[in-house]
């Protein structure tokens, strides 16, 4: 599957080291554009001023948590689309399906590596039904990496790298 690496994403996590090692791994897939948040009060600011393509969140945080804030995004209309991956040090069964109620796209359960990563994220991109608002495709195209006995597409996408 070909990922659009120019996805925007937004990396929240009270403990600025795992923000560290989550965005180093998402760099090493080829992703460009981040922006980090220490709590869900400063992420949703972020998400008043601008779109995301991808939204990684920690479960446990001091104020509001992970899930809480995965609960205010899924109730806003202009958010609800957006793919959500929780990080967690935990894989209690509770846990899990606490967040599948919440709306959670994935679940990755700490430690992790770049690969693992990549397959949650290709899985997500792949499931999802509805393009992110504001995101219409301007032009498709046989990808790269296709064989003949594929039939994958790239989709570009208007943004900082088109100008159409």
């Amino acid at each position: 599957m070909v990922i659009d690496r120019h996805l925007s994403v937004l990396l929240l996590d009270d403990e600025r080291t795992m923000r560290r090692i989550v965005r180093t791994q998402l760099e090493q897939l080829g992703f460009l554009d981040f922006d980090e948040a220490n709590s869900a009060t400063e992420a949703l600011a972020k998400l008043a001023k601008r779109r995301y393509g991808l939204i990684f969140s920690d479960w446990h945080m001091e104020g509001i948590s992970g899930l809480d804030f995965l609960w205010a995004v899924r109730r806003d209309p202009g958010l609800q689309n957006i793919p959500f991956i929780m990080v967690t040090g935990e894989s209690r069964p509770d846990n899990v399906i606490a967040a599948k109620k919440a709306g959670v796209s994935g679940y990755l359960v700490k430690p992790f590596d770049a690969p693992k990563l990549q397959a949650k994220i290709e899985m997500i991109l792949a499931t999802r039904s509805s393009p992110l608002p504001g995101r219409e495709a301007v032009a498709v195209s046989r990808a790269s990496d296709a064989t003949p006995d594929t039939e994958a597409i790239q989709l570009k996408f208007r943004g900082r790298f088109t100008s159409s």
